[in-house]
Formats: C-alpha cells, structure tokens, sequence
C-alpha cells in the first residue's frame, strides 16, 4: 500500500475514541481505572463512576493531568435511582453517552467456601453485584442510545464463567450470566446501530486483590501459556478495540484475555486439583 494511501485510510484511526463519551462503573481502581485511563488517551470524555469518592477523583485527577476530560461520580451501581442520575449528569454534562463498560463485580466474600456451608446473602451478594448493576446501567443507557440510534456496551465479565470454577461457584456463575446476558443484549439492541461485547479476563493482580497471595507466581509455574498472571494492562487494549471502530462488525462475543486459550489452565482435571488444594488449605 502507498504511503498516501495509508494516511487517507487511516487504519489507527479507527483506534481512536476522539471526542466520544464514556460512562466506565468502578473507574477508580483497577481494570476500571485503567481502562478510563487508556480511554482518554484515546481521546474519549470519561465519566469515572466510582463509590469510593476518593478514588474516582483520584482517576479523575490523572486524566485531566493527562490533557484528558473527566467527571468523577460518587455512584452505586446497586441503587437504580442513583443509576439514573449517573445517566442524567452525564447527558447534562457531555450531551451523549458512546461507550458503557460495566466494570463492576468481585467476589467477595464467596472464595472457598463449600456450597454446604454457603450462605444465603452471600451468594445472594455475588449475583446481584455482578449481575444487577450491569442490568441496571445497560438498562438506563441503552435508553439513551436507542434514542441516538448510536452506542456501545462492554461488560467485564471473567473466564470464571466459561469453565469450571469450584473455589467461588456464584461468582462463575454470576460470570456465565453476563455472558449470556451480552450475548441477548447484541440482539435485542443491534436494530438501533448498539453494539454489547464481554472481555473475560483470567486472574490480574490488581492493588486490591491482595488475596490472590501467590497466585502470580503459581501462574508462572502452570495455569496459562504465557506463564504469568495478567495484569490491569493486558485488557484494556481489548477494550479500545471493542469500543472503538476498530471492531465495527463485532457484537456479542466475549473476548478472552487469559494468557492462553482453556486447555492451557483450567481443565476438569485442574478444577478438582484446584479445589482439593482449597480445602486442604482450611484444614
């Protein structure tokens, strides 16, 4: 291809989210506030929706130290009032929203924890973290852009949910739920021009997931082909390509950034291994 050629078509230009507007749940931590980051280096407006006040000015501050343009919220995804008016001030504020990523989840209190001795609110608590807010949000922008006839929806999903994952059952099947869930989103919302994608990370050491203890390490003994956990910025590339129009043909898949493809971790085999090793810990 000539040069010329080249700069006419542009093809990092479809990388770019240049004056785009994006609403990015749990932006003030890990995945969530690296990918609000990479946005704005992108060119995107960011709304940091983020509890944890603190934090998300916190993100909000290194954008703007950036040359970026970003409003931190003090949101709970949890709560469809405070949803709708995360909603209403970015409209307020920007006029548009082009991008969600529901980033919000965990798991909280669930880890190695027999199904016997489960309790209720527990698992009660991992499936409406993981999967209410993402419910709510999409359903509070998508009305927004159904109304532009315009939009985008990536929703962080977890290779917890496309295998088995016995050491936190609710959350994996929180996971698998929002796969499915993108997967009815991309129908029901591709005749208005919106397009629903997942990424399924494996695990990624983040600042707060301090209870993986060894598991970067173990990583790199075994578990994926790369030989070593994932980190905050091995998704957001993902993530610029699932929100930009890089990926203009792509709706309802889930991308998985894993450091290797199934057979490289979590077999059959390694979910009962990984399971026996869980409770022998707790004896």
């Amino acid at each position: 291809m000539k040069q010329a050629e080249t700069r006419e078509t542009g093809i990092l230009d479809k990388f770019s989210l240049q004056d785009r507007v994006a609403i990015v749940t749990g932006g003030g931590n890990g995945i969530g506030k690296s990918i609000s980051i990479a946005f704005a280096q992108v060119g995107a407006r960011v709304v940091v929706a983020e509890m944890d006040t603190a934090a998300g000015n916190a993100t909000a501050e290194e954008i703007r130290a950036l040359g970026g343009e970003a409003m931190p919220l003090a949101i709970d995804v949890l709560d469809s009032n405070q949803v709708d008016e995360l909603v209403a001030k970015s409209m307020a504020e920007f006029g548009k929203i082009d991008i969600l990523v529901n980033n919000v989840g965990g798991t909280r209190k669930s880890r190695r924890c027999p199904i016997i001795e489960m309790k209720e609110e527990v698992w009660d608590l991992i499936l409406t973290l993981n999967l209410k807010s993402n419910f709510l949000c999409t359903r509070a922008v998508a009305r927004v852009m159904i109304e532009q006839k315009s939009g985008n929806i990536i929703n962080i999903a977890s290779n917890a949910g496309l295998r088995p994952y016995p050491s936190q059952p609710p959350y994996g099947a929180a996971k698998a739920a929002l796969i499915n869930f993108t997967q009815s989103m991309a129908v029901q919302l591709a005749p208005y021009n919106i397009r629903v994608n997942a990424i399924a990370p494996g695990t990624v050491v983040t600042a707060s997931a301090d209870y993986l203890g060894d598991r970067d390490e173990r990583a790199r003994k075994r578990g994926t082909l790369m030989r070593r956990a994932g980190r905050v910025e091995d998704i957001t590339p993902a993530a610029i390509y699932l929100a930009s129009d890089a990926s203009n043909y792509v709706t309802g898949v889930t991308i998985e950034t894993t450091g290797g493809p199934p057979f490289s971790g979590f077999t059959l085999e390694e979910a009962e291994r990984e399971w026996k090793m869980h409770m022998k810990s707790l004896k």
